[in-house]
This record gives C-alpha cells, structure tokens and sequence, in this order.
C-alpha cells in the first residue's frame, strides 16, 4: 500500500455487509464560514442539449479552465460513448437510457439505501439569476445532484459529515451549508422544500453528533474532513478532454474525481466510480482506460512509473469490489491467522485448505507451484462456496501458530522468511516445508505403517484435529481399512462419530500427496497445467460431442440438460442432479482451448465451446448470461497455467494454448497461451514475463500455410509462426484470427489500419493520386468506371492489406472515386453524427481566431482513427488545390466536391463544403503543422512532377518507357552535403557501372589495386555490405530504408579477400563462432538473448549450425543463396569482440515471405574476414572481382524498350536534408541530373 497524506472525502457505509460493521466517521468539521461564490472559480462547460444546459462530471459551479462558453453536441444515448468510439473526455451523454451494468463474478456491493431524491432547482454561484434544474440524492454518504435522473455519475459530491446546516431563506428555498461554502437549492413547493430540510437536518445532526463525539479522543493535528479510509493512491491525473488535470484517490472499492487537491482535502468531490463495474486497460505508453458500462475514463499520468502504479491500484480496487471479507474476518478472527504462515505478512488473503495454513498471496503463488495434490490453494474473499462452516472452524480450531508448531518446528533461522523475501527464497523454503517436510515435527509413530494407520482410526473418533494433521502428514493413510463393514475408511469413522471438523480436514486429503523427506538436495518446484482451484456447479444444455467444426446452428431441440460439475480440475455432466455416475468427464489437462460464442448464434443465447486434446469439441449453452460467464471463467481457471492468469481479466472471444515459433527458434516449437480480444491477440509465450499484444489490423501480413497448418503473422518485421498441433481447434483459430483482422464494419476504427492508425485504404489511395495523379486535370471530379471502382472497394473489404495499387493496372480516376465511396459508405462517417452539428455550425463564427480554436478543439474530440484520418486526409487536399494550375481543383472545387462526401449530406447546400474549405484554407493554424516540414513535402511533389514532365518531353518512347528509372542520391566517401551525387538508376544498371557513373563525374582516376565499389549502409543497424560488382542497384533501393543509403568508397579489404581465395583449397569453412538470434517482443522491438558459441559448417549449398563439434544433427540450416551478409553488429547488442556479421536469411516464395536476422561475431578480424570470403565465393560461384577490376569506364546506353514496371520517376525518400538537396538540385538544373545518360 502506498503511503499517501490525505484521505479520500467518502464516508463509507458497506450496506452489503451487517449494519452492525458500520463506524461512524472519526473526523470533525471545522465552523462553517462563508464562501463568495463568485470568486470561486468557473465550471467545466460539458455537452448540452440547449442553452445554458451543461453535462458533466464537474459541477456547474466551478470550471476546470477558464472558458465560460457553452459547446453544444447533439443529444446521443450512452452506448455512443462506448468502447468503439473512445471518448477521450469525462463528459457524459445528456440523454439516454443507461443501462444495468453487465454481471460480474464474485459478490456486488449493494447500493447505499437512498433516503430521499427529487427534482430540484440549483443556483450557481457565478451570480446568474437563472436556476438550473438537478436531480438530487441524499443518502448516508452523500448528497449528490446530477444533470438528470438518468445519469450515472455526478456532477458534484457532497459528504453528509461536511454538512454543517440546513436552512429555509426565502420561498421555496433552502441553503445547505458546508465546512467550505453553501449550496442553495430551490423545491417546487414549500412542503417539498420542508420535507428536504427536514430530512437533511435529521440526517445530519446525528452524524455530527457522531463526529464530535470521536474528536474528544482524537488529537486536532490528526483530524481532516476527510474520509478515515485511507487511499491506496491519490495525486493529479489527466483526463483526456480537458485542459486541466483532476485530483484522482483510489480508495477501497472506488475511485474519486477532485477539481484539485483543496477540494479534496475540503471533501468536495465531483464524483465517484464504483470499481465493482470497471475494467483498467493499458493504452499507450503513458495512458490507460477505466472502462465502465456508462462510460470510459481515458487517463493520462506523468510518466510511465506513475501509470503502472495507478493501473496496479485501480486494478487492486477492482479486486476489491469483487471480493467478500466476510470469510476473511471469521478466520482472521484467530490472532495467528493475522498473519502469513510463511513469511510472517499481515491479513493474509490466501488459504491451503489441506494444509489448514493461511498465507499471504506471494507464497501462495508458490503453493499453487507445488500442484494441487500437496497444496490446494483457496482465496479467503473470492473462493466463497468452498468455505463451509465446518472449514472455517477447522481454520480457527488450528490456527498457524499451533499449525507452524508441526510444520515449522525445526527451521533454522538462515532459512526463515520474511514478508520482504524474494520469490525465489520462498519457492525453495515452501517446497522444503510442504513437499519435503524439512521442517516438521516428527510424530513418535513415524515409520510404523500399521501403527500411524491404527492411531488414525482411533483419532478420528474425537475431537483432536491437530493431532489427526500430525499422523497424516507423518505418513497415516488416508483410506487405509478401519476393518469395520460399516465403517471402512477414516472418513466413515468420523462421520458415524458426528467428528464433523475431522471428516472435514479428512475430505480435503483422500489424494494428498504426503511430504517426501528422502527427498535430497533442492528441487527445482513442478508446476502443474491446471490449477484445480476453482469448484463450480450448476444446470447445462449440451449437445453431442463431434470431431468437426460447428459450422450450422443448432436449435434448442439438439441440447439435452445436465447437471455440470467443476471440482479438483474435472469438468464432470451428469444426467441430473440425482446421478452418481457422469455421463462424461473431461480432465482439465485435456482442454486445450475454450471459445465464447457470440450471443444468439444457437438456440440457446449464451453458448461456448470446449476443444480437447483428443480432436473432440463439446458445445454448451445456457440462457442465462451470469451463468454463462461464471462457467466460462471458472472452466478457464482449471486449465491455464498460473503464468498466463493475466488473460482471465481479459472478456476474450476465445483462449486456449497453441504452439508456435518465432525469430530464429524454427526447429523446435514452444507452447504459448493466447487470448483474443476483439481485433487484438494477447499472448504469454514461453520466454515472456509479461502479456504481449498483437494488434491485428494493423498486421503487415496474415497467411495461412495448408500444407504445413501455420498461421503467419507479421508485425514490424517480427514473424510469428502458429502451428497447429491439432487440426480440429487450429481451424477454430484460423478463422478467428482472419475474422479479427479484417475489417469488422464500416466505421473507420473498424478498418485495418497502417501504423499511424489510418485506415489502409484511405493511406494506399492517397499515395498512388500524390505519386500519380496530381497534375490529372479534374481530380476527385470527374467519375471512373463503375465496376472497376465497386470491384476496387470490394477488393480493399475483403483485405486491404493485400491491395497494391499500380499505375498501369489502375486509373487515377478509378482510385480517386473508390476514397470518396469510402467515406460516403463509412457506417459513422469521418464526423460522428453526434458530432457533426457543432462542425456545420462552425463556420457562421465571425472571429477567425475563436473559428479556428474551435476547429481545433473540435479536432481533439474526433477518435483517435477519425483524427489521423482527417488529418491525412486534409493534408492531401492541400496539397491537391496547391497545383490547381495543373488540375483545376482549387480550395472550392474541393470543398464542393468533399463537403456532402465527408459529412454524408445531400448537397443541397454548402454548408458542408464550408467547412472543408476552412479546413484546407487554415490547415496550417488547425492542425499545427510545421511549415518548413510542409513546404519540403511541396518541394518534393514538385520535384515528381517536373521530372516526369522533362521525361515526356524528352524521351522518344511513351512516358511509362522510363517508368522503372529512379532518382537516387549516392555518397563518395562519406556522408556529407559536398559528397552527394544524383544519380538516375535504370532498371538495368549494375553496381560496378554505378560506382564507375560516380567516378567519372568526380573525375576520379583509378590507380592499380584501387578497388573501388559500391556499398549499402545502414545507419540504424551499423553494417554495411559491399554490392557485388553485377548486382542490380534497382531492387536494393526499393529494399531501403529511410535509415540506409548507398556509398561508392574502396574496399580496403578486397585485396586481403583475393589472397585468401587464391591460396584456399577447399571451398567450405567450418569453425566455432559466437552466435546470437534476433529476438523481439510482439510489437515493442527490444532485442533480448545473449551470445552463444556455436559449430558452423559452410558449404557450397548451406549453411549447419551444431550446438558443439561432436553433435551429429545440426540445429539450424539455411540455404546459403537465400543469406545476406553485412559487416559489422549493432554496440546495444555487445558482441564480445568488434568483429562481427550480421546476416538476413529471406525466404523466396513471394506468397510466404519469411525474414530472420541473426549475428556472427568472430574472434578476429582475419577470421571474421575469411568467413565473409567463403560466402561470397559461394554465392558467386568464385567470381568475387572482375578481372579487368572496373578500371575501365563503363558507357552505358539505354535501350529504347528498357522498362522496370510502371512506377513513376521519383526522387528516393531519403533523410529531410537529402531530400531538400536533391529538389534543390533538380530546381537550379532540371537536366543535370541526366547529363552522362
């Protein structure tokens, strides 16, 4: 628990617990003074309905900035605030019906009894004649008003203990007075307002009678207004929407909103969130959600750090709120049971109900590692049904401290623990504990068989559990023979003996594995696959179990009811209630994967399916949607392992483990435990200490391969390869994992997305008009062929990512027709509907500056999607009416043409248009861009379009002729402005005549032994990789990156190389060579492993990996025509020595692309130089230089039908200074450029 100075402002009443457990507040008021309200601060100007009509979670009397204009959105119900649209605002919707929160597992805290509600009339403080209308609640805690009875949360929180008077002023109104200022409220009638004094001045007498009552022991330095629970977390937190930050608590069970840290130290809160409902998610690097039924909260901390711990204590609040301490304080109620039977920690929450030890929830982390035959671990607060009486009794009849007396009584003090202990000290001292008996007393039987096995049968019969304990744990068989036929087995005895709390602890050990003290040495702990924690029962429908995919739906009539039972990791279903004997049992060990069906696809509403190791799939079904889901999370409990708990809190589709490879480790498959959530893979893989997340719309690539059943997934040049162990369940997740990637609707979120969360449509249209259809004259208005744009927008639909526009292929005004029926189509549009009447009413603001303020601040409520997408799209635009000298669309023709597209109207009028052209006119001020950043953007579609002019003009075959030729920069010698060259690469050229073009245009003499060539650098990964003198420069520009360039300098090593080569015998090399593999965790790119020494064999065919000289079977191989070498590794990785190769393995099946990377580090130079030789002699069958040695000129002509596909003559993206350069350079000689061609 973090340690905090202040309290939250909640007085707390547990009504779901015994009145008798409430505590009146220990805290005192001071005297009430009064406040001007009119030097208070302003409210928060929310959503509204009308004039003067605000929502939100601050209250109309005081604002978190300084903006006293109302905004107005359109009335909308809550589910428009739901998970889809992303909310970034603590606004609330005006309207609409709020709906019951979904049921969740364990008990619900029942609402504090509310003692009255009404409407009434409020007056602001600002000094405004006008009342307005509030919905008010008075119960224990509180007194609370909100925009309507509809609404959820609150605009403002009053504690009652605050209230420090209640008083008539006037007609009809009454004052409610605090330590801090005063309310003034006004009724319909004076018998409603005496009512409501009446009741307030009842109400909060006593409460301060209470509270001053309290203060006579307490001293004045420890009183605060606050509440006496003390907050798990507090300090300041942004709420995405606002211009200000919120002082947020976590305390208990909920989760408190303060304008700042004086009102809370005050006790003036905006509202409260009961954690019972929500739901805490990561976002971003600094953001999470707090997601409820009614709305989600989108926070924003100060660092990374603070993020984790308030998501650690939201989450812990949850936990909270779904937890019952009733159990808890009956077995707390045994002093020693205060604390852990381990480590000594405070209120431990756990229990092994074998054991009858309580401890705390590290250590019994580490119990559940001893399996659940030596130690059954059972919460204290959730695992409700499994703590009878008669358990509960046997736990306070022990105690730890009479137990550790047993278990316990010879622990040499260097081997204790303390709550501070390390994980790893507690997984040895509890394996020694509970599986070796280390440290327990021996009984004076212990070895005799028969004896223990007699002293049990006698013990049983009274009322000495401990002893029972001692004899069963020093080797007494449980269901050993009593020799009585009545009574056969210990259990019996004690039942027929009414020993009700010895048939308890017995019931709990029939399959005790008792400890094993000729045990020796430390053992590592033996996790089990399931966890076996969970008991559950209750009515079912099934169908007949089948070795095939559901594909039909089947009707109620197909499901029979059965009684189904979850107990010690069998998942047993009866004929009825009454049957001893299962029809069918299914082992927790044989579940492999769990999928929750969606509603309604049955007979049944609520449904889900059960596969098997064995290749069957069992379908259940129920009507009930809280049983539903308490099946499904407890059948998942017994089968995931305790590594992979995390997904459990996750409302997954469906979760199972599967196998799978990754990076480098393609031989030998692991087993990982996934979970899929919506559009979004989580994953606990082997290597993983924390939950990975794959997003997958916005995968690169997502394959299926038949002929091997694995599912490929690429994101960020990391490929995970999923295979599929069993066919019957692999289906169920291939289909799943397409469905989840592609598009689920029309909104734009429901698009695949590029990395910037635009939707890959919209980002592949808009660059093929930029690369080709800027100068095309009418863009965007003149109308393409029908079925080739419906084929078009079909084809994006089906998979966006496996579109690839191209010029030949595809028509300018075909494209640009399919981006406009996007957007018509789009189920929400760019502007949602509740939104879209504040942007059509924004252009009528005669003020420019407050026009484009209110642009922006319109802007920064759009969703995340809507907003990148705009802006792309904006951008786009702009850079259209730029050149409308060439296409005739200037800023109206656009805003005509967008305006009804965008905002989905009839066009009638041009309202719509307005806006987009406003939008376009100040797209600089309303999305802040940076202008030298624009105008390089402008430079450089200048630049495109004036090259592919020059080459229409000049070349004596059609404009696509030249199509395959690039602009490149290349560097001589070093990467600097001086050294730069512009090159023009055709389709054809080679690296020796591009090194030889450079040389003659420096006039650069080449001497003997000079060996000049051309390289590829990469900056980002520090390598570099001499191009052989025949490669084609083409497709390696088309591999660069923005990071990489081509460099033409000596190869200072080159003569060493051909030395080697002339003196070497054998083609193949073998030695040991330090090894590491490209590691990446899903969607992060951080590197892990570490160096490894490794046996290679190279020869004229692959490339062997042995783990060591003498091993027969290599560990990896790869086709050496497949490799490509670079020079030199990354430092961040810290290769043992600086001599180093980083090699790229690719695959060359284009439908199944594959990347690795891996690193070679070598002890020298000279080795490290004779291993780069071996393999450049093996790729080029010995032809490493040519034998004239490039010292001639190479002139080059250019065929009149040469062409490499239809691209564009295009300048390279290269570094912003390049690319300034290379227009700077085409704009002062637009012919230099090509004057040696």
């Amino acid at each position: 628990m973090r340690r905090v100075p202040q309290p939250p402002p909640e007085i707390r009443s547990d009504s779901g617990d015994s009145s008798d457990d409430y505590q009146e507040p220990d805290q005192v008021y001071p005297k009430p003074q009064r406040v001007n309200m009119a030097d208070r601060d302003v409210f928060l100007p929310v959503p509204g309905s009308g004039k003067g009509r605000y929502s939100s979670l601050c209250s109309d009397d005081e604002l978190l900035d300084d903006d006293n204009e109302p905004i107005s959105i359109r009335n909308s119900s809550w589910q428009d605030y739901g998970l889809s649209t992303l909310q970034e605002s603590v606004y609330l919707p005006v309207t609409g019906r709020v709906l019951a929160p979904p049921p969740r597992d364990g008990p619900s805290p029942e609402p504090c009894p509310v003692l009255k509600m009404g409407w009434l009339d409020k007056n602001p403080p600002q000094g405004s004649l006008y009342y307005q209308r509030r919905w008010v609640k008075l119960d224990v805690d509180y007194l609370r008003y909100f925009d309507n009875d509809k609404e959820v949360y609150s605009k403002r929180i009053i504690p009652t203990a605050a209230i420090t008077g209640v008083t008539n002023v006037g007609e009809q109104k009454f004052e409610v007075v605090t330590t801090n200022r005063t309310f003034l409220f006004r009724a319909e009638s004076d018998s409603e307002r005496n009512e409501w004094v009446s009741v307030l001045q009842n109400f909060t007498k006593g409460r301060q009678e209470g509270s001053r009552e309290i203060t006579a022991s307490v001293p004045p330095s420890l009183l605060t207004p606050g509440s006496p629970l003390t907050p798990e977390q507090q300090g300041y937190l942004e709420l995405r929407g606002l211009r200000s930050k919120l002082y947020t608590v976590v305390s208990g069970d909920k989760v408190f909103l303060y304008k700042n840290v004086e009102d809370y130290r005050l006790g003036i809160g905006i509202t409260s969130i009961d954690m019972n409902v929500g739901n805490v998610k990561d976002t971003d690097r600094r953001s999470f959600d707090l997601t409820t039924p009614y709305r989600i909260f989108s926070f924003l901390a100060d660092s990374e750090q603070h993020k984790e711990q308030w998501v650690e204590a939201m989450r812990d609040a949850i936990g909270e709120a779904l937890s019952n301490s009733e159990v808890a304080n009956q077995i707390w109620a045994e002093p020693s049971n205060g604390c852990c039977a381990d480590c000594g920690a405070a209120k431990p929450e756990w229990a092994a109900i074998n054991l009858c030890v309580v401890v705390c929830k590290r250590c019994a982390g580490e119990h559940r590692g001893l399996g659940p035959s030596i130690s059954k671990v059972r919460s204290l607060k959730m695992d409700r049904k499994v703590w009878t009486e008669e358990l509960i009794q046997v736990f306070l009849l022990l105690g730890n401290e009479r137990l550790n007396g047993f278990w316990a009584a010879n622990v040499p003090p260097s081997e204790a623990l303390s709550p501070t202990s390390c994980s790893e000290d507690r997984r040895l001292f509890i394996s020694s504990k509970y599986r070796q008996g280390k440290y327990r007393k021996y009984h004076p039987l212990y070895g005799n068989q028969r004896e223990l096995n007699n002293a049990l049968c006698i013990n049983v019969q009274c009322s000495d559990v401990l002893e029972t304990l001692c004899l069963v744990f020093c080797g007494a068989d449980v269901n050993c023979s009593t020799g009585q036929a009545d009574c056969p087995s210990p259990l019996s005895l004690a039942h027929a003996h009414n020993q009700k709390l010895q048939a308890e602890f017995l019931s709990h050990n029939l399959n005790t594995e008792l400890p094993r003290s000729e045990v020796a040495g430390l053992m590592e702990p033996q996790h089990y696959s399931p966890q076996h924690s969970v008991t559950h029962n209750g009515f079912l429908f099934k169908t007949a179990s089948m070795a095939r995919p559901i594909t039909e739906r089947k009707a109620k009539e197909e499901f029979s009811r059965r009684w189904c039972t979850l107990n010690d990791g069998n998942f047993s279903y009866y004929e009825s209630d009454k049957t001893s004997t299962p029809n069918g049992v299914l082992k927790s060990t044989e579940i492999v994967c769990l999928a929750v069906n969606t509603p309604e696809r049955h007979g049944y509403d609520h449904t889900f399916e059960l596969y098997s190791d064995s290749e069957r799939l069992y379908l259940f079904g129920t009507d009930d949607p809280v049983s539903h889901k308490e099946w499904v999370k407890s059948i998942t409990k017994t089968f995931i392992l305790p590594n992979a708990e995390g997904l459990l809190r996750l409302g997954f589709d469906r979760i199972g483990r599967l196998r799978y490879k990754d990076g480098l480790n393609l031989q030998s498959p692991r087993v990982g435990w996934f979970a899929l959530v919506g559009s979004s893979l989580h994953a606990y893989l082997e290597d993983s200490v924390e939950e990975e997340e794959i997003h997958l719309r916005k995968l690169q690539e997502l394959s299926i391969q038949q002929e091997n059943e694995v599912l490929v997934l690429v994101e960020r040049g990391r490929t995970l390869y999923i295979e599929g162990e069993r066919k019957l369940d692999f289906q169920g997740w291939c289909v799943s994992i397409q469905r989840a990637a592609g598009s689920a609707g029309d909104s734009l979120s429901q698009q695949q997305l590029t990395e910037t969360d635009i939707p890959v449509i919209v980002d592949r249209c808009i660059d093929y008009i930029t690369q080709c259809g800027l100068t095309s004259e009418g863009i965007y208005r003149k109308s393409g062929v029908n079925s080739r744009v419906a084929a078009l927008c079909e084809a994006f639909r089906r998979d966006a990512r496996s579109v690839r526009l191209k010029e030949g292929e595809h028509q300018v005004d075909d494209v640009s027709n399919t981006l406009k029926r996007f957007f018509r189509e789009s189920g929400e549009g760019l502007f949602p509907i509740q939104a879209a009447s504040a942007w059509l009413s924004t252009p009528v603001v005669p003020d420019e500056s407050m026009k484009i303020s209110q642009y922006q601040l319109l802007l920064s409520r759009l969703p995340r999607v809507n907003k990148a997408t705009l802006r792309a799209l904006v951008n786009h635009l702009y850079c259209v009416q730029r050149f409308a000298e060439l296409n005739q669309m200037n800023l109206h023709n656009l805003a005509i043409v967008f305006g009804p597209t965008l905002f989905q109207t009839d066009g009638k009028d041009y309202t719509a248009g307005r806006v987009v052209e406003e939008l376009i006119e100040h797209y600089t001020d309303i999305f802040e861009v940076d202008e030298q950043q624009l105008k390089r953007q402008l430079d450089e579609i200048t630049a495109i379009i004036k090259v592919r002019e020059k080459l229409n003009l000049n070349s004596s075959v059609p404009a696509s002729g030249s199509a395959g030729d690039f602009i490149c920069t290349v560097y001589l010698e070093e990467k600097k402005e001086t050294a730069e060259q512009h090159v023009k690469i055709p389709g054809s050229m080679t690296a020796a005549e591009l090194t030889c073009e450079i040389l003659d245009r420096r006039k650069i003499q080449v001497r003997e032994k000079d060996y000049w060539s051309c390289w590829e650098v990469s900056q980002k990964e520090e390598t570099e990789r001499p191009l052989h003198h025949l490669e084609r420069v083409l497709p390696i520009l088309h591999s660069l990156g923005t990071d990489s360039h081509l460099l033409v300098k000596k190869h200072l090593a080159m003569e060493a190389i051909l030395v080697y080569l002339a003196s070497k015998v054998d083609v193949s090399k073998h030695g040991m060579v330090k090894f590491r593999e490209e590691r990446s965790i899903l969607g992060l790119g951080l590197n892990t492993g570490s160096f490894h020494d490794r046996y290679f064999i190279l020869s004229t065919v692959s490339l062997r990996m042995y783990k060591e000289v003498r091993s027969n079977r290599p560990e990896r191989e790869w086709q050496v025509k497949n490799l490509r070498i670079y020079l030199g590794i990354k430092k961040k990785l810290r290769p043992p020595t600086c001599w180093g190769l980083t090699v790229i393995y690719e695959s060359e099946k284009q439908e199944k692309p594959e990347r690795q990377q891996w690193y070679l580090c070598c002890d020298t130079q000279t080795e490290m130089r004779e291993w780069f030789s071996t393999f450049l002699t093996i790729q080029y069958d010995g032809n490493v230089w040519p034998a004239d040695a490039v010292q001639t000129r190479v002139t080059r002509v250019l065929p009149v039908d040469t062409r490499h596909g239809n691209v564009a003559l295009i300048p390279l993206r290269g570094s912003e200074n390049e690319m300034r350069n290379s227009v700077a350079a085409f704009n002062t000689d637009p012919l230099g450029l090509f004057r040696d061609v």
